[in-house]
């Protein structure tokens, strides 16, 4: 039968009783201290896995923004229409009124919803209301005015008389 290292060293008077306890304690000490640290370690290990998935999310979210950003402009920049014209299309943006220079026939499109006024940089552009629909799928706030559905009501008197929403006031 073979005998420990521990019972050898008993044997040979190498070593006495007290001293066989105390290191069997230590060891008993030494194995529970690593098993404490394999499990500190293994919790930091699944703390920075978690950041690290944390942070990769947070990239993919700027890196889908900053792609739907490139989306907009690249619609706007293949649609936008030239404002040429003298006369002014006064519309709202937020809380203030601004206006856009068109021709005749943009502001007769504009009224009846066939083209819509977008941000772009720092100043509107005009653009087709189906771009605009596409526009708005991606970026809601860079629409500024679009084609929007009359609703009537089925009990209005005056549904026979319609009103001409290019009148020059």
């Amino acid at each position: 039968m073979a005998m420990s290292l521990q019972e050898q060293l008993l044997k040979a008077g190498l070593t006495n009783e007290k001293k066989a306890k105390k290191a069997k304690k230590s060891s008993k000490k030494t194995r529970e201290l690593k098993r404490e640290v394999k499990s500190a370690a293994e919790q930091k290990k699944q703390a920075d896995l978690q950041k690290a998935k944390e942070l990769n999310k947070q990239r993919d979210i700027q890196a889908q923004q900053k792609a739907i950003q490139a989306q907009v402009i690249q619609l706007i920049e293949m649609n936008k229409q030239a404002s040429v014209g003298d006369i002014k299309y006064n519309f709202s943006d937020g809380n203030s009124v601004e206006f856009i220079l068109v021709s005749e026939t943009q502001q007769k499109q504009l009224a009846n919803g066939q083209l819509s006024i977008v941000k772009y940089k720092t100043d509107y552009t005009i653009i087709p209301s189906i771009v605009a629909e596409k526009i708005a799928l991606r970026d809601e706030s860079v629409i500024v005015s679009k084609a929007e559905k009359e609703q009537t009501d089925e009990d209005d008197p005056y549904a026979d008389y319609v009103i001409p929403d290019d009148l020059m006031w």
